[in-house]
Order: C-alpha cells, then sequence, then structure tokens
C-alpha cells in the first residue's frame, strides 16, 4: 500500500501539469473508439447511459491512474463491456465525472457514471487501499441517476441506459446470515433505481445481475472457497427479480443474468479461448501498483497477451478479453428483446 502511495504520489508530482490537463479531457474514449464512428449493428443507433461500479467505470479515476498507466479497472488500455456496447451502437461512452489531484470529482459531460467502488446506495467507501491516493469520492448508484436527471431532466427513446451494481454491497457486506439483510436491502433499492429511471422515460434499460463473486480469485481463495460470497450473489439476484416483480418493472426492463453466464464461462474456458481459467490473474501482482486493475498495464501483465488468455485481470475484475465477450452477449440479449429488428 505505502509502496502504491509513494510511486504515484511521485508520479503525479511529476505529471502535474499533464494531470491537470487530462483531468478536462473527459477520459473515456479507450482503446478501440478509433476517430470515426464506427457504423451501429443493424443500422440502429443508440445513445449509451451507463450506471454502476468498477465493472461498467470507463475512465473515472484516469486522470490519476494513467500516471502509472491504468485508468480502467480490467488490463488496460482495453475497454471495458460498457464502451464495447456503445461502439455496437454507434457511441462513444466517456466518463461523466473524473478525479482531479485534489481528490474532487469535475463533472467531463460525458454519460459514463459508473464509479468504481461505487454501491447501491450507501455513501461512498472506496477499498482502503486506494483512499490514500483517490479518496472516498465515488457516487453510488442512486446518485449518479440523480446527477443524470439534474444535468439532463430525462431519459428517451433514443437511448440505451447500461445498469450493472451490487458486486461492491455484496462484498462488504460480512457473512451470513448478518449479511442478509443489508444485501436485501441492497437489491431492493436498486430495483426503485431502475423503476425511477424507466418512470422518467428511458424505453430501453438493460439491467445486470451480479455476478458469482465466489468464483473469483478473491472468492476461491478465501476461507470458505468462496460459498458466501456465492450465496450472497445469488440472494442479491433472487431479492432483485422479486422486487421487480413487486413494482411492475420487471416486463420494462431487459435482465442480463451475468451469474450464470459468468458460470458457463468458467466451466468452459478453453472453449472460450481462455487459457487461465479463474485460478489467477493476468496482471501480475509484483508488478501492477498495489495489485489492482485500475493500475494495470502491459508492462504489469503476467504474459505479454494475459488480457486474452486470463479470464481476470486482479482478483475481481474481468480482462480485455471477457469484457469482449460479455458486450457481445449482451448485444446478443438486447436483439433477442426485438431491438434493432
Amino acid at each position: 500500500m505505502r509502496g502504491f502511495h509513494h510511486k504515484v504520489c511521485a508520479a503525479v508530482s511529476a505529471v502535474l501539469i499533464a494531470l491537470l490537463s487530462a483531468c478536462g479531457g473527459g477520459g473515456g474514449g479507450g482503446e478501440g473508439s478509433g476517430g470515426g464512428t464506427p457504423a451501429p449493428a443493424g443500422g440502429i443507433h443508440l445513445q449509451v447511459v451507463s450506471f454502476g461500479d468498477s465493472l461498467s467505470d470507463v475512465g473515472t479515476f484516469a486522470p490519476i491512474a494513467s500516471a502509472v498507466g491504468g485508468g480502467r479497472f480490467t488490463t488496460n488500455p482495453g475497454q471495458v463491456w460498457t464502451q464495447d456496447v456503445a461502439q455496437y451502437y454507434g457511441d462513444t461512452l466517456s466518463a461523466a465525472f473524473t478525479i482531479d489531484i485534489t481528490h474532487k470529482l469535475s463533472a467531463q459531460g460525458g454519460l459514463g457514471y459508473a464509479e468504481g467502488g461505487a454501491t447501491v446506495a450507501t455513501p461512498a467507501n472506496l477499498y482502503d487501499f486506494l483512499t490514500d491516493v483517490i479518496g472516498n469520492v465515488e457516487m453510488p448508484v442512486n446518485q449518479q441517476v440523480s446527477s443524470y436527471l439534474g444535468t439532463h431532466g430525462s431519459f428517451n427513446a433514443g437511448q440505451l441506459v447500461l445498469v450493472w451494481a451490487g458486486a461492491n454491497d455484496v462484498l462488504r457486506a460480512g457473512a451470513l446470515p448478518a449479511a442478509a439483510p443489508i444485501v436485501q436491502t441492497a437489491a431492493t433499492t436498486l430495483a426503485q433505481i431502475v423503476a425511477q429511471i424507466v418512470q422518467n422515460g428511458a424505453t430501453h434499460v438493460v439491467l445486470v445481475n451480479v455476478p458469482n463473486i465466489g468464483l473469483s480469485p478473491k472468492g476461491i481463495n478465501s476461507s470458505d472457497g468462496g460459498a458466501n460470497l456465492t450465496q450472497l450473489s445469488q440472494l442479491f439476484n433472487n431479492s432483485l427479480n422479486a422486487a421487480l416483480q413487486a413494482n411492475g418493472v420487471q416486463g420494462k426492463v431487459i435482465q442480463i443474468d451475468s451469474y450464470t453466464w459468468e458460470n458457463q464461462i468458467i466451466a468452459n474456458f478453453g472453449a472460450n479461448g481462455f487459457v487461465v481459467s479463474n485460478t489467477a490473474a493476468a496482471c501480475d501482482p509484483a508488478k501492477t501498483p498495489d495489485d489492482t486493475a485500475l493500475l494495470c498495464s502491459p508492462p504489469t501483465y503476467v504474459t505479454s497477451n494475459a488480457d486474452q488468455t486470463y479470464i481476470f485481470a486482479d482478483d475481481l475484475h474481468p480482462t480485455t478479453r471477457l469484457h469482449a465477450l460479455f458486450a457481445q452477449f449482451v448485444e446478443q440479449q438486447i436483439a433477442k428483446s426485438g431491438l434493432g429488428q
């Protein structure tokens, strides 16, 4: 932790002017965005809006993380799934807010509101190893949506709204049985937030459930082999489904089952183009500052093509390839819903 702090602080000091310039840049285009807008899938063009946590963050912390080659919670400079989906529909997703060297978020005008460390609705509490560099600044998802509505007023039929949250609530809930009400409250709150999005004009809402966090390297390396995290992931998803049904929103959203999808990817990792399953990470812990994907880049990969051969970047976050495969899965589910057909 201290080595990371000193390294980043030194890097920030050395490139202070560059970082100040970067703070105004939005930081969300990412690898592969290119100079022009790609032809949208099936001729349908949608503006993408994204809410959530590090699994969807397109560059909130990039102005600081870029000092050591990072920027997103994956195998940088690779894109995360929200960027891939946006490109598929002819859009480019950039960060709504980025952090500056004073540990404050500044608005950038992008529609990528997802921020690493965010929960559904509880106060900011990014993992402790980053607080000395980043601070507790991230907005929970309810604030992300409120921020969007405060700026833009409403959603519209020309938008695709992506929502993926709850993983941090599961990770911070502790052990069962005490963790159960925490997770259930987060799930029912997320359903209420989704209802708010629909009520404010969104007609194409993609809602992703929580993946099987027990199958992450963090899970399988825990004392119970991930059993608690798996049970809490299931509890969150079951509670979310029940709440969506109760508030009448389930038929108005496109639900994506990342839990089952992840299970299948891991069970058939070789057939999906991976060499290493969920047993190791693409980012070398000995080389990657503080062992976090946010600060992972090609020089810190365990092998030069680890972003394509490993499932996980660090102990929780997907590699570039896994993000790309998930984006394709989401695009297929959107097509099945009838959008673009």
